[in-house]
């Protein structure tokens, strides 16, 4: 298979950058601002999802209409507070850089903010070893929709890339679902927190402790065609 007319898709948060319970952390302070906020395993549980399903999924709808706009401001400033402490996970760049120098499409899908992910990408060092960056903002419905992994595909055949076939490697069991609506497979990583065995049930075809172990995988054993 030319690498060239593939592309690994990553996603960035608990799966290139270590930033997981920081978010959960923003999340719990957030909602602590105007009631008792959910216990923090559970907002763990939800980090992967969108910003724009996590308070419905952790509290309830009414929540969600009647604060969750004021939520989501109140996650992003408690996040901008500790987001100097996050650091890269062991590998991310050596994975970057091994799927550029082998010649295949390197795009990042996060369903997180756009300036997270930008600055995220600087902190990693990889801004000239990735082809596209996907974020929130670029699609109507995040994570486990798979209109994200649909989107960031267009955009990197807009650029002149002839993808024929993807993989998505991401951290939470909302990454491999988004995966699986896209028809693409996932390979998943310990890094956010999630279990192999929850990974694997979700439909992970592979699951590796840290981004430094995937470099050198055999890519195309697990690259899907690409609708």
């Amino acid at each position: 298979m030319d690498p060239t007319s593939a592309a690994v898709l990553l996603d960035i948060d608990g799966t290139l950058i270590d930033s997981t319970y920081h978010h959960a952390l923003a999340w719990h302070r957030a909602f602590a601002r105007h009631a008792e906020p959910p216990p923090l395993w559970r907002l763990h549980r939800a980090i992967g999802m969108g910003g724009d399903k996590l308070v419905g999924h952790v509290a309830d709808e009414e929540t969600e209409e009647r604060l969750g706009d004021r939520l989501r401001d109140g996650w992003r400033e408690e996040y901008a507070a500790v987001r100097g402490e996050v650091r890269p996970l062991p590998g991310a760049r050596d994975l970057v850089r091994a799927l550029r120098d082998q010649g295949y499409r390197v795009a990042l899908a996060s369903s997180g903010d756009p300036e997270f992910s930008r600055e995220a990408v600087d902190l990693i060092g990889i801004a000239d070893d990735i082809d596209l960056l996907t974020t929130a903002e670029d699609v109507d419905e995040s994570k486990p929709e798979p209109d994200l992994l649909g989107e960031t595909i267009r955009r990197l055949r807009d650029q002149g890339a002839e993808v024929q076939h993807a993989v998505l490697v991401g951290d939470t069991v909302y990454d491999v679902e988004s995966a699986s609506r896209a028809g693409l497979a996932c390979v998943g990583v310990l890094t956010g927190g999630v279990s192999e065995t929850e990974l694997r049930s979700a439909g992970a075809v592979q699951v590796a402790e840290a981004p430094r172990d995937l470099v050198g995988l055999d890519w195309p054993a697990y690259l899907s065609a690409v609708r």
